[in-house]
């Protein structure tokens, strides 16, 4: 052996560098860096494509939405006023009706006391008694001392939860129901609710938020007039109705006030539709008799309830 064999250390460096092995370089990057760059000037193409793309849609979008929002505000601005003439016709219909029917119950009075007038100049000494009978079934005038119960809806300022037992912070048809029967459970003699008097026959029902009282719309607040014994006030609060009442107010803001008032004067309610009996007619086949005119079942009486 040689020394150099022996001994390769000893070699004095001859400044010689070896690059990497091609086929080793040629996996590692099998793409030529002009390949890559080009690749990303392409990505990089596209992404400004999608923003000019989605940039152009947005503003077509909103340009179709100015469009839409002024042609509805012109077709909105172009019906108001039909809208609103519409709505002055009904208002002023409403108004005329409502006149009408004022002065229609004005002139019903005026013949009222007039044919009381008459009747009693016939009668004589049977008028008294007639006069009473007038006022027990709620025909006639009435004067005298007794209570006031008031109930109104809550304020609209204090917005309160509708309660689901004692329910809606309103007055509800079924209040005045019950507060007329304690009233009359109580040894009231007359009855009225807004100025209408209340009869054997009256009804007290509902048509969506309003109330009826026969079949006569009455607004808030509403204030049930009875004229009864000097002790009316106290039996009223002894009532269910009234412990249920002061509940109510308590948990829904309804107010429900009862005081005493001195010299009520109820008016006489409208005269009653009369109904008259006819006779049965001659015996069917089958052994039945039918009234004429009779269809259906006869209809129960109607009983107001609480809530």
């Amino acid at each position: 052996m040689t020394d150099s064999q022996l001994r390769p250390e000893s070699r004095e460096p001859t400044g010689r560098t070896y690059a990497p092995d091609f086929l080793t370089e040629l996996f590692r990057n099998p793409l030529d860096p002009g390949y890559a760059d080009a690749a990303a000037r392409r990505r990089q193409g596209a992404t400004v494509r999608w923003r000019r793309s989605i940039r152009a849609v947005s503003l077509v979008v909103v340009v179709v939405l100015g469009f839409l929002f002024a042609v509805a505000y012109r077709q909105t601005v172009a019906a108001a006023p039909g809208r609103q003439q519409a709505r002055e016709g009904l208002v002023a219909q409403i108004e005329q009706r409502e006149e009408e029917t004022d002065q229609l119950s004005e002139r019903a009075d005026a013949l009222r006391a007039e044919v009381a007038q008459q009747r009693a100049a016939a009668l004589g000494t049977e008028a008294a008694q007639l006069h009473e009978l007038e006022a027990g079934t709620g025909l006639g005038r009435v004067r005298g001392d007794g209570v006031v119960v008031r109930l109104a809806d809550a304020p609209s300022d204090q917005p309160m939860v509708p309660d689901p037992v004692s329910g809606p912070p309103r007055v509800i048809y079924l209040d005045l129901q019950g507060v007329a029967n304690g009233l009359w459970a109580a040894g009231a003699e007359a009855i009225s609710i807004n100025g209408q008097r209340l009869t054997a026959t009256s009804t007290i029902r509902s048509a969506g938020q309003a109330i009826l009282v026969d079949f006569r719309p009455v607004t808030g607040p509403y204030e049930v007039s009875a004229i009864g014994p000097d002790d009316l006030r106290e039996r009223f609060a002894q009532t269910r109705i009234a412990a249920i009442m002061k509940q109510v107010a308590a948990d829904t803001g309804v107010a429900f006030e009862v005081r005493d008032t001195d010299d009520l004067k109820l008016p006489a309610a409208p005269d009653p539709r009369l109904q008259y009996a006819q006779s049965p007619a001659s015996p069917t086949p089958s052994g039945r008799s039918v009234s004429p005119g009779a269809s259906g079942s006869p209809t129960a009486p109607d009983f107001g309830g609480g809530r």
